[in-house]
């Protein structure tokens, strides 16, 4: 049985070096990082399955008993001239990108449409450099492998996989208090962790299987160094750049991310499909290699033995002529045969189709080209309902994000999808007549929330210089 630590553990542990040394090899022994570097595996387009698999030889072997009575047994063995293409797909991948970039694709933003806008992003700005590329990094993770830990980093965000973390959750409460992250280049190498709770971090390493703390500068130490979060440096010529303040935020600025309320990877579920897909695909692939055009039915020659025969077969599998020694009369008659096809390809389609609807993914094959909003829209409904339930738990770990960064705000998500733009256009231009100016610019298509104020300011600045207004220009 693997033990779960948690965050009582963690504070009623006698020593910090044993206990995060201890709770690292908890966490690479449970289910749940076990499933996320299987799931690492099939993101990579590898399939675990599949690559295990083996075509076996099946015969019988004759042994006996202490009291010499004959018994037969079965035989196995790996058949290393049968044909063996491991062909893998992509679906993995594929349905965890469209599912994050459907949300994510365009950014988020924090401008409302009832609020005054500015055509500033207050509380995007200050979220710091790539917020939009960690948000979709750590959503990505928190598909792949069940959850991601979101890091807030001072000024900007950082997203840490399950296969680098191992978290503490409170027992009775089960908010994330502290957490422990670790990484290693090879089983050769040091481990590096550092160990982070409300009450500041400190780093860690182990070059002998025991774990030693650090100081701040990445040297030994002889006990832990706890450091803060925010710290307020100041210089002076006489002694340098000196810490002079320190600071924490109250609560640990790590937050989970979810991807579903299921709070487990996608690959649960999804990963019987996809083995029973490329299963069936690379068959299909080794049949049409080993016998999908010819074989040879040996008559009048009762003189070959069973090793006779596979010598034969070897013989025209691998050099395509071989003779028949026997009885007068013995010959060998050639037969082709055909691959059962049709029946492949449907279990093929079917098992597509099953992962995609299970999934609530769109399949771009099944909206036809012109198609009107109405087939768009009822093409994209079920993946619309499951991009309600992921932008909930992505929102929830946002709006943490934001008020460990000092705002109270929500983010706004702005689906990418495909659509008859030139119907959507046409609509919002049927209605612009009762519509004020930024209502008709935020229901335009291909314009973004935070782009509305601005396009506002420059339609009105060319406006007033039209007709006169505004100032003039310079008479150099």
């Amino acid at each position: 049985m693997v033990t779960t630590y948690t965050f009582q553990d963690f504070e009623a542990a006698p020593s910090r070096a044993e206990f995060i040394g201890s709770a690292i090899a908890a966490h690479k022994s449970s289910d749940a990082y076990r499933l996320a570097l299987v799931a690492d595996a099939y993101d990579r387009q590898e399939n675990v399955t599949i690559n295990e698999y083996a075509r076996m030889l099946y015969s019988m072997k004759v042994t006996y008993d202490d009291e010499g009575n004959r018994k037969a047994g079965v035989g196995k063995s790996e058949d290393r001239t049968a044909a063996n293409n491991k062909l893998a797909s992509n679906f993995f991948n594929r349905l965890n990108t469209q599912r994050v970039q459907y949300s994510l694709g365009n950014g988020i933003s924090f401008v409302q449409p009832d609020e005054e806008q500015t055509g500033e992003d207050e509380v995007k700005e200050a979220m710091g450099p790539g917020f939009d590329r960690r948000i979709a990094e750590g959503a990505y993770l928190a598909c792949k492998h069940g959850v991601a830990f979101m890091f807030w980093n001072v000024d900007r965000v950082h997203a840490f996989p399950l296969t680098e973390f191992a978290p503490l959750y409170d027992e009775r409460t089960g908010v994330l208090r502290a957490g422990i992250r670790f990484w290693q280049m090879d089983l050769t190498r040091p481990l590096s962790a550092t160990l982070y709770t409300e009450d500041g971090f400190s780093d860690w390493l182990a070059d002998d299987g025991v774990m030693r703390p650090l100081d701040r500068d990445g040297n030994p130490a002889e006990s832990e160094v706890v450091q803060a979060y925010r710290t307020e440096t100041a210089y002076t010529e006489a002694d340098g750049e000196q810490i002079v303040g320190e600071q924490n935020y109250g609560s640990l600025p790590i937050v989970p991310m979810w991807a579903s309320r299921l709070k487990q990877s996608t690959l649960v579920g999804m990963r019987a499909h996809i083995d029973a897909y490329d299963l069936v695909k690379s068959g299909f692939a080794n049949d049409l290699q080993d016998c999908a055009t010819a074989y040879w039915i040996v008559e009048n020659a009762m003189g070959m033995s069973d090793a006779d025969l596979a010598e034969f077969r070897d013989r025209l599998r691998l050099e395509h002529i071989a003779k028949v020694d026997g009885t007068d009369g013995a010959r060998a008659t050639q037969h082709t045969q055909e691959i059962p096809y049709a029946a492949r390809q449907a279990l093929l389609t079917e098992l597509r189709n099953g992962i995609y609807e299970d999934f609530g993914a769109l399949d771009v094959h099944t909206v036809a080209a012109g198609a009107t909003n109405d087939h768009v829209d009822a093409a994209y409904q079920p993946m619309d309902e499951n991009a309600a339930d992921f932008e909930y738990w992505v929102g929830e770990c946002v709006e943490q994000l934001v008020r460990l960064a000092g705002y109270e705000d929500s983010p706004v998500f702005q689906r990418n999808r495909i659509s008859n733009q030139l119907e959507q256009v046409q609509m919002v231009t049927m209605e612009a007549q009762w519509l004020d100016a930024a209502t008709v610019l935020r229901k335009l298509p291909n314009i973004r929330p935070d782009e509305v104020a601005a396009i506002l300011r420059s339609v009105d600045a060319e406006a007033m210089n039209v007709y006169g207004y505004g100032q003039q220009p310079s008479e150099e």
